[in-house]
């Protein structure tokens, strides 16, 4: 499976490993993903969406309902 936030599109990103002797070496930097269940009232059913620490705290602020809106419009929303 892939290492994509469905809500905001996060994605790998690619940089440097840098040692002492200032060699550098390429490696990732994972966005911090986690496999969630969400309650959507206005279609009374469970979701579950694999999406990153961030938007599960937009999510608390602002409501599913509210943020899923948002991405869909955005054009981020990856859903299965």
């Amino acid at each position: 499976m892939s290492r994509v936030c469905q809500v905001s599109g996060k994605r790998p990103r690619v940089g440097n490993n840098v040692s002492h002797s200032n060699i550098k070496t390429k490696r990732k930097f994972y966005p911090n993903l986690q496999k969630k269940r969400f309650y959507i009232p206005e279609e009374d059913r469970w979701v579950t969406l694999k999406v990153s620490v961030s938007v599960i705290r937009t999510i608390n602020k602002n409501g599913i309902s509210a943020v899923l809106k948002k991405a869909a419009k955005k054009g981020t929303l990856v859903m299965k």
